[in-house]
């Protein structure tokens, strides 16, 4: 496996083409959304499509992102960007961040140098990470994909050869929304390469995701369950990214405020963002991943991956170990997440030694909560450490 040092670099041409592009928007009409129950509000795409256009320093965010040392390589044929940051501490502990659907590598920006590096951000040093976080197969500098039929499962098995390349025999993985079907297949098939599974999303290989009995629930988690409120649309994008990915992908490819409602739409309904999607996520965040998204070309990669995984299917399980995830495990609730399973239930399929419900937080996991993320995982790994 040969490892290349990686810069982004957008090519001015690119930036100057997306301006015009926006500047030469045709507008949908639009009657009776400004509660956002049609969908996107119009005035709000307006103005932030306008900061898009005429405000927003993509060149500055670049550099921020150019701050964290990056690279690519190639594995089974795929290219692969990640970023991989050396601890500063005793013994650091390596682990792999695998970020989501519609996410972007970028969304762990807020914990990185806190894991690798925490006794300059008023940790101990005792607690310091090898921190690797790459882009999924197919999402932005993880592309183009070669071929298709690359999903979890894949993912999972390029990742243990890449940790390996980069000297770690075993790691920890965290991982929320696909990327925590990575980091659970790690955990169920690759245990003998994995320290600890970190989950902000409740996978459990084998198990179908509408699996647990009422009964099962205590009455704090039924009262969190309901407070979810999940849309009837809210997993309507499963069924198009699976099922349909190429005709959407026509669309959005050509059209910057076409994808960009796309992706807004979710990280504003998803999070716990009570309806304001800048209390999570300002503009500059929101169209820093916009633009991964437009300059990489890579939406079709996106859904191309979640078709490839299949879902919204259970994980395959490939061996019969009991529990499923045969490693440590630790689950992180937030509790506007997508998804909820009682404990008892993921206690029966996992090694599960933490179990931590926070008190705010969506389906962004680390990029909603980094701080409760960092003392979470911290918390975890302590007790492995020592062996």
């Amino acid at each position: 496996m040969k490892i290349e040092p990686f810069t982004i670099d957008v090519p001015q041409s690119e930036i100057d083409a997306l301006r015009t592009r926006l500047a030469n928007t045709r507008w949908a009409p639009e009657l009776d959304n400004e509660n956002w129950s049609y969908g996107v509000n119009g005035t709000y795409l307006r103005e932030l499509m306008t900061y898009w256009q005429d405000g927003f320093d993509w060149r500055a965010q670049e550099a921020r992102m150019n701050d964290f040392p990056q690279f690519r390589a190639e594995i089974d044929g795929v290219p692969i960007h990640f970023i991989h940051v050396r601890g500063k501490g005793p013994n650091p502990v390596p682990i792999i961040l695998n970020h989501g659907w519609p996410w972007t590598f970028w969304d762990f920006k807020d914990i990185i140098m806190a894991l690798a590096d925490p006794a300059a951000h008023g940790g101990n040093p005792e607690d310091a990470f090898d921190v690797v976080v790459p882009s999924l197969p197919g999402f932005a500098f993880s592309g183009p994909l070669p071929r298709n039929g690359v999903g979890y499962v894949e993912t999972a098995s390029m990742w243990v050869k890449l940790m390996r390349e980069l000297g770690y025999e075993k790691f920890i993985t965290h991982g929320g929304d696909a990327g925590a079907f990575v980091s659970a297949r790690l955990g169920h098939a690759h245990a003998e390469s994995v320290m600890g599974v970190h989950l902000s999303f409740p996978i459990l290989p084998g198990v179908p995701h509408d699996a647990a009995d009422p009964a099962d629930f205590t009455p704090e988690e039924r009262a969190l369950v309901e407070g979810q409120e999940r849309g009837p649309g809210a997993f309507l994008h499963v069924l198009i990214n699976t099922f349909d990915p190429q005709t959407l992908a026509w669309a959005m490819h050509d059209s910057p405020v076409g994808q960009a409602a796309w992706i807004l739409l979710r990280r504003r309904a998803w999070s716990d963002c009570h309806g304001d999607v800048e209390t999570k996520f300002n503009k500059d965040t929101l169209l820093t991943h916009l633009s991964l998204y437009w300059f990489t070309n890579s939406f079709i990669g996106s859904e191309l991956f979640c078709r490839a995984s299949g879902f919204p299917q259970p994980m395959a399980l490939v061996n019969d170990i009991k529990p499923e995830i045969n490693v440590p495990t630790a689950v992180a609730i937030l509790p506007k997440d997508l998804m909820y399973k009682p404990r008892s239930l993921v206690a029966a399929h996992s090694d599960l030694r933490q179990w931590t419900v926070f008190p705010s937080g969506g389906h962004f996991g680390a990029a909603e909560e980094p701080k409760l993320m960092i003392e979470d995982i911290r918390s975890f790994v302590r007790p492995l450490r020592r062996g």
